[in-house]
């Protein structure tokens, strides 16, 4: 009988696929997409996921056996693969890397995988290659591969995946934001109350325990045990609501071992309540707008949907995602970060109700594992499946089976972009390629468009819909421009504030209104100077400035998270005159409360929205307004609605502008415009302030006059001439070494192999503006070349100079990334 060989996955950064032999038992149940168990090396363990079947043996070496399947079906699909497969082509990676980053924890096994036993199942009785496994378990996590080497061949991962799956047991995760499994106390009778008539015996018993005997008769009469029940236990909170029973007297029941408990790992994921309304009436507008998309989707599959801010494009995707759920299909619904889905969310959730899912980072293993699934269960059963997944960037790699719409929305985000670890890709981009393999229509809606969105519509690539007037009778927001320099001449300045910006925050206040302002740097202050000697504090593993945070009295790094309490004295002079020099979102809360002491004030930035839940409650105190000023990063640009928001005031609009990189000035204005429409949404117009200390500058004139095709004109007439996107594509590859002479000669030998290649136009290799970040020295080198050649080959062909550099003597401990379209 030939012998079947499968190629497969592993989630390793290496070039692969990986051939092994499938034994015999085996070959029914194979199949692409499910994972199994494979040795690789000497001594370790991983699950894999099949990509190919075939039976072309392979030559030079011992091809090692499949050790055993865990799944029964495919956890993806063929059109997932070739997802996978472009995106290793297109940014430069491999499978394995793409593997990691799709697929949860939970579903990547591997010997060091360390595993923990969930509270409250000590009792269950499970069949017995699960048992032995459960059992083996103690209080701490323990690696597979101990669990391995204790219970021998009576091990199985099939029957560990199997616990994963039931939530008897979870993988412990090593993440930095980690939180718990949410738990629910349920309630049930003691098992070894067979019959009824046992249990009417220990109701009589309680005759002097009145209240115990009342609230278990109120559980037998929720539960009916003996009656064929639906269901053996009932969660606590609901067994106590709307009755007078207490905890103390539940603990009573459960002490004489009549009830029992348990804590069950419950989704976070809140479907709402089953109350759900219709789609909202569409004005004349939104109803053209909508009629054009569906035109344009006949003969494009691909349309960008131009319209100003709160012209009401979300009310237009609700009714698109309410055309592709009739006709069966699946709805990806991308924002940009999930702090975006916090109001979206509950406007999805009432109008579809538990058809929609979220998925984002900050969910848990176990979470991510829940949504998976439910979005894997549509091919065979969409009533129990979301049909709707509303998620950050990561949402593109879940197994869709009937993708039928995608929303790409604020498209001109650079958070789709993934910059670290591979692969490097760009979400927008990744879903426009996911619709054209799915044949899946794709709308990409935004206010201020990306600069090569905006191209590929005008050049007929993307369809384009333009929709320019504001929800109801709301207006553009009012813009002045506020000299800094002029201000600080005549010293008039207040705090941070130019007069028009202060004016118009106290106007607002004594009108209850509340007021956002925008400071794109987080931190107390940028960093802190000796006035004596020039001393400024320095990060130890990379080549930047400490910023000051003034609430933990730290100095921290924003790139390595190294942190010092904050100096007293100078380290090099002793000078005691330590100055704090920039401002940062912590230093304008400050200068607020000292300005305005009535006021509430809010800051919205990474610092205060680490935790969880964090971000959710500043948006609730804003919108039940206790608070009267926001200050925040670019979080509070995007996409929010606020109702009482009259004014919005950009801090220093020269940051911006000033930055040095090609993308400045798109970035600026969109930036701008986007905080800018958060002033004046519902009842009245807004008005914004912008500070800059040059008011003359052509990108603010033309942010003034909302002409954002004034701006994209002059500059894509400068990307043309300077050969930069969208008319050249640019490859990135940052260098690094720890050892600085090394980093040197690596970078000088890839670039010299690059140049040999008179196709690509070779920039560096020269140190970037941070050069070193957590011990590692970086050198860049960038590469531009015409879309108008053989991509694929040029890719290949930077791909293998990289290998070569890296197989050369010494240069063993270099790491070299590849970034396609880096942001």
């Amino acid at each position: 009988m030939e012998k079947t060989f499968v190629d497969v996955i592993l989630p390793l950064p290496l070039q692969g696929p990986f051939t092994y032999m499938v034994p015999e038992p085996f070959l029914d149940p194979i199949k692409p997409g499910i994972r199994v168990i494979v040795q690789f090396g000497a001594r370790k363990f991983y699950s894999a996921i099949i990509y190919k079947i075939h039976q072309d043996a392979p030559s030079g070496y011992e091809v090692k056996e499949v050790q055993s399947i865990i799944d029964e079906k495919p956890v993806i699909y063929p059109e997932n693969l070739k997802l996978w497969n472009w995106i290793s082509n297109y940014y430069c990676c491999t499978l394995g890397e793409i593997m990691k980053a799709a697929l949860p924890a939970a579903m990547k096994l591997e010997s060091q995988t360390k595993i923990i036993k969930t509270e409250g199942y000590d009792d269950i009785v499970l069949p017995e290659n699960q048992e032995l496994i459960f059992q083996n378990l103690e209080a701490k996590p323990k690696a597979v591969q101990q669990i391995q080497k204790e219970l021998g061949k009576q091990f199985s991962f099939k029957a560990l995946n199997t616990l994963i799956e039931k939530k008897l047991v979870a993988v412990e995760e090593k993440i930095s934001d980690k939180y718990k499994p949410k738990l629910e106390e349920y309630i049930f009778l003691n098992p070894e109350i067979k019959e009824e008539q046992q249990l009417q015996e220990i109701i009589d018993s309680l005759k002097r325990a009145k209240k115990q005997q009342d609230l278990l008769l109120h559980f037998s009469g929720l539960i009916q045990q003996f009656n064929q029940p639906t269901t053996n236990r009932i969660k606590k909170k609901e067994l106590l609501q709307g009755t007078h029973f207490s905890n103390a007297i539940l603990k009573g029941l459960l002490s004489k071992n009549i009830l029992k408990s348990v804590f069950i790992p419950v989704s976070r994921i809140d479907a709402g309540n089953n109350i759900q309304k219709g789609l909202n009436l569409l004005n004349p507008f939104q109803e053209e707008a909508l009629q054009q998309i569906r035109k344009q989707f006949e003969y494009q599959q691909a349309v960008l949907l131009y319209g100003v801010t709160s012209s009401g494009k979300t009310e237009i995707y609700t009714h698109l995602i309410e055309e592709a759920l009739a006709k069966g299909q699946q709805v990806l619904y991308l924002v940009p970060e999930i702090s975006l889905a916090t109001q979206l969310t509950q406007r999805l959730v009432n109008i579809f109700g538990k058809k929609v899912g979220i998925s984002h980072s900050r969910l848990n293993d176990q979470e991510r594992v829940e949504i998976w699934n439910k979005v894997l269960l549509f091919e065979e059963n969409p009533a129990d499946s979301y049909h709707i997944i509303l998620g950050a960037r990561s949402s593109v790699f879940l197994p869709f089976s009937n993708l039928g719409l995608i929303i790409v929305d604020e498209e001109h985000e650079n958070s789709y972009k993934q910059f670290d670890p591979a692969p490097r890709y760009n979400a927008r981009d990744m879903a426009v390629v996911l619709g054209y393999q799915t044949k899946a229509n794709i709308l990409l809606g935004t206010a201020t468009p990306s600069f090569e969105s905006y191209f590929n519509a005008k050049s007929g690539k993307f369809g384009l819909v333009e929709l320019n007037k504001r929800y109801g009778k709301m207006e553009l927001p009012d813009m002045v421009v506020a000299d800094i320099q002029w201000a600080f001449k005549r010293k008039k300045m207040k705090s941070f504030f130019t007069p028009q910006l202060y004016d118009e925050i106290e106007q607002a206040l004594a009108k209850k209104e509340q007021v956002i302002l925008f400071q794109n740097r987080r931190g107390y202050a940028p960093f802190v100077e000796c006035m004596d000697c020039g001393w400024i504090p320095k990060c130890n593993k990379c080549d930047v400035s400490l910023t000051y945070h003034k609430y933990k009295k730290q100095l921290t790094c924003h790139y390595c998270g190294y942190y010092m309490p904050m100096a007293k004295a100078c380290h090099d002079c002793g000078s005691p005159e330590l100055k704090t020099r920039g401002i940062g979102t912590e230093k304008i809360e400050d200068e607020l409360k000292q300005l305005f002491p009535s006021a509430r004030v809010g800051r919205m930035d990474l610092d205060s929205t680490r935790g969880k839940n964090a971000f959710e409650k500043i948006i609730r105190k804003l919108e039940k307004r206790e608070i009267d000023i926001l200050v925040g990063t670019q979080m509070v640009t995007k996409g929010l609605d606020f109702e009482h928001v009259s004014i919005v005031g950009v801090l220093n609009a020269d940051n911006l502008l000033n930055f040095p990189d090609f993308r400045a000035h798109e970035r600026s204005y969109q930036l701008i415009s986007q905080v800018s429409g958060r002033a004046g949404r519902k009842h009245k117009q807004g008005k914004v302030v912008i500070q800059t200390s040059n008011p003359d500058h052509q990108t603010i004139k033309e942010i003034m006059g909302n002409a954002y095709e004034a701006t994209f004109s002059r500059q894509i007439a400068e990307r043309k001439l300077f050969k930069y996107p969208p008319y050249f594509r640019i490859v990135k590859i940052v260098v690094k070494h720890k050892n600085m002479d090394n980093l040197n000669i690596v970078a000088k030998q890839l670039a010299t192999m690059l140049k040999e290649n008179k196709e690509l136009a070779i920039l560096g290799p020269e140190f970037p503006l941070i050069s070193r970040i957590k011990l590692w020295h970086h050198k860049e080198i960038w590469i531009k070349f015409s879309k108008t050649k053989n991509l694929g080959g040029l890719k290949t062909f930077i791909t293998t100079c990289v290998l070569k550099v890296k197989q050369l003597p010494g240069n063993s401990s270099a790491i070299f990334n590849i970034d396609v379209d880096p942001m």
